[in-house]
């Protein structure tokens, strides 16, 4: 039993002067009622209640007790009043965590048409292309690209992220088109720094993975900048299609190899815990789930091509 229920059975049998009555409006038995109050008692090593045969009074330490809990109780029936209200109206802030390259995109628009929605839930955007700690960090969601593999959190995909392996005609004139993932391994590749020193990209064949070891010409933490030396000409990106969708509408770059790309890569949220939490939390995920599969649906995909 915890301190706040002995302490509101008390104040219970203090106001009406009666076990039994406290007892009935508490929807407990007598004997626990006296247990409840006996207990106290036990704690605070002093007795709070003078018990007769007829009537049931205070002491001294038992008044100073009615006295002096009567802020706490109702500071915890407030605390109680708040908090049922962040499971059941969304309202408080949420502390958000996604790539950098997520700054440059459509989630500031989304947050903003959320908090249009919900006006009395505030947003806390942290941008980091490393992988948080959530607890650690206080993160209420985090937004990841790509497979997910920690245990402790629990994730709902958002998008699906088809990928390309693209480069500027330039390149294959000179280097030649891959026919098999395998073939990279003899081409110039610009790759994520996260991939590290002996970078290696993942594809599907004959419905398993296949790591191809690549050489990396350069690598960057952003997609932007490998972007554009694809662009000039020396090397093989592979990216996300809607990052390189507008350069191989206008021919800039040109995929290859499309029948290989791994297809498990999705745009996710990730939370902690899946029971208990805030009202405003379950609506970003609900909203976030909306708005981004509205707009995936509309989204143009690369043409099928095989080289």
């Amino acid at each position: 039993m915890d301190s706040f229920d002995l302490l509101k059975t008390f104040r219970e049998v203090a106001a009406l002067g009666s076990f039994s009555g406290a007892a009935k409006r508490l929807g407990m038995s007598k004997a626990t009622v006296s247990k409840y109050v006996a207990e106290l008692e036990s704690r605070f090593g002093v007795r709070l209640l003078n018990r007769s045969t007829r009537s049931v009074s205070l002491t001294d330490a038992g008044a100073l007790l009615l006295e002096r809990s009567k802020p706490v109780m109702e500071m915890v029936a407030l605390t109680q009043a708040e908090l049922h209200e962040h499971a059941s109206r969304p309202t408080g802030r949420l502390r958000i965590s996604a790539p950098h390259g997520m700054g440059q995109g459509d989630l500031p628009l989304l947050l903003a048409q959320f908090m249009g929605y919900y006006p009395e839930v505030s947003i806390s955007l942290h941008l980091s292309n490393r992988t948080v700690d959530m607890a650690d960090e206080a993160i209420d969601l985090a937004l990841r690209f790509g497979p997910i593999t920690d245990d402790n959190l629990i994730v709902r995909k958002l998008l699906q992220m088809p990928l390309v392996v693209c480069a500027s005609p330039i390149y294959w004139k000179k280097h030649g088109r891959p026919e098999h993932p395998s073939d990279l391994a003899t081409h110039d590749t610009l790759t994520h720094s996260r991939l590290g020193a002996h970078p290696q990209w993942r594809f599907d064949v004959d419905g398993k993975p296949l790591d191809v070891h690549v050489r990396s010409r350069m690598d960057s933490t952003e997609a932007a900048p490998l972007i554009e030396v694809a662009l000039q000409g020396f090397g093989i990106v592979y990216l996300p299609v809607l990052l390189v969708q507008p350069h191989i509408d206008r021919g800039e770059l040109i995929p290859v190899l499309q029948d290989y790309v791994r297809g498990d890569m999705w745009l996710s949220a990730a939370y902690l815990q899946r029971r208990h939490n805030s009202a405003a939390l379950r609506a970003l995920l609900d909203f976030l789930q909306t708005r981004i599969g509205a707009r995936a649906k509309g989204t143009k995909g690369i043409p099928a091509a095989k080289a």
